[in-house]
């Protein structure tokens, strides 16, 4: 086998192509990070400012998926009209070292890469 090519059961348990799943898109770190860093429950309005300028059809999407995964909570309440809050759980707050690291990288080292 060739060594930049994975087979379906190897690339399956790469953990970093997991982790690159996991995050992969323009909006899933901006998404994950700011509900990190306010560590408290966020409406969607909100999240959709602070991200700015995501479309409400993508930020839907990515927090579905981030909610089936156990990285976000969400939680409807029955109001008029209907509220919907967003929270980081546990084990989406574990990510906090891992991007602070990325963004640290980013800051160290950002101005070398070739083409920006």
């Amino acid at each position: 086998m060739s060594n930049d090519a994975l087979s379906p059961p190897e690339e399956k348990n790469c953990p970093m192509l997991r982790f690159v799943s996991l995050i992969s898109g323009k909006w899933a770190i901006p998404i994950l990070y700011r509900l990190i860093v306010t560590d408290t429950p966020i409406r969607f309005s909100e999240l959709q400012r602070a991200v700015a300028p995501i479309t409400q059809k993508e930020l839907t999407r990515q927090l579905r998926l981030f909610e089936q995964r156990g990285l976000v909570q969400r939680k409807v309440f029955a109001e008029v009209p209907p509220r919907v809050e967003y929270r980081i759980t546990v084990l989406g707050s574990s990510l906090r070292p891992t991007l602070d690291s990325l963004a640290g990288w980013m800051r160290s080292h950002g101005h070398r890469l070739k083409g920006d």
